[in-house]
């Protein structure tokens, strides 16, 4: 049976809190869609969508670091930081050029004509991580940073992108749909 050490929860975000994320985001998308159209490659994205890596060592990691929020990225990347967003009465407002496209993301994308951003935004099944730090600390090294926590506006908590609202359309895995 395992044990918490330090429970780091999703409500804890604080207006100014650096954002970051660790973890890859966005393969186990590109390779359902890969799939989906009859491919079998690139077998390292398709592979990614049947066997998750999830960075299990940036929890206690990020914890260590003071950590102020976190949420595994299980439903896709808008869907969950709207979870920790709303939780902890802030909005995350993303850096669209902050968040990383892996390599392997973008060039597939174009035998796909698919936009590779929509797969790290929207797509689950990764199991990243993203927590909330207070500014000014060192992140862990294996996050990157990918936005911050700011005030509510008049819609509330949420998720903006370059300081534009998130509408909530096509980010992830509902469950209650």
């Amino acid at each position: 049976m395992g044990s918490a050490e330090q429970v780091v929860r999703r409500d804890g975000a604080e207006v100014g809190d650096v954002v970051a994320i660790a973890g890859r985001q966005g393969w186990a998308a590109a390779g359902l869609t890969v799939l989906s159209r009859g491919f079998r490659s690139p077998r390292s994205l398709v592979q990614a969508y049947g066997r998750p890596h999830p960075p299990y060592d940036s929890g206690p990691a990020a914890a260590a670091a003071g950590a102020t929020a976190m949420i595994d990225v299980s439903d896709g990347l808008m869907a969950d930081i709207a979870h920790l967003a709303r939780a902890s009465g802030v909005v995350v407002d993303l850096e669209s050029e902050l968040i990383p496209v892996a390599d392997q993301l973008q060039e597939t994308s174009s035998a796909f004509n698919v936009d590779p951003i929509t797969w790290v935004l929207a797509g689950g099944d990764d199991h990243s991580l993203v927590a909330a730090f207070p500014a000014g600390t060192a992140l862990p090294q294996m996050f990157t940073a990918i936005g911050r926590a700011v005030v509510p506006g008049t819609n509330g908590p949420g998720v903006a992108v370059d300081g534009r609202m998130w509408s909530g359309q096509g980010g992830g895995y509902d469950h209650f749909r």
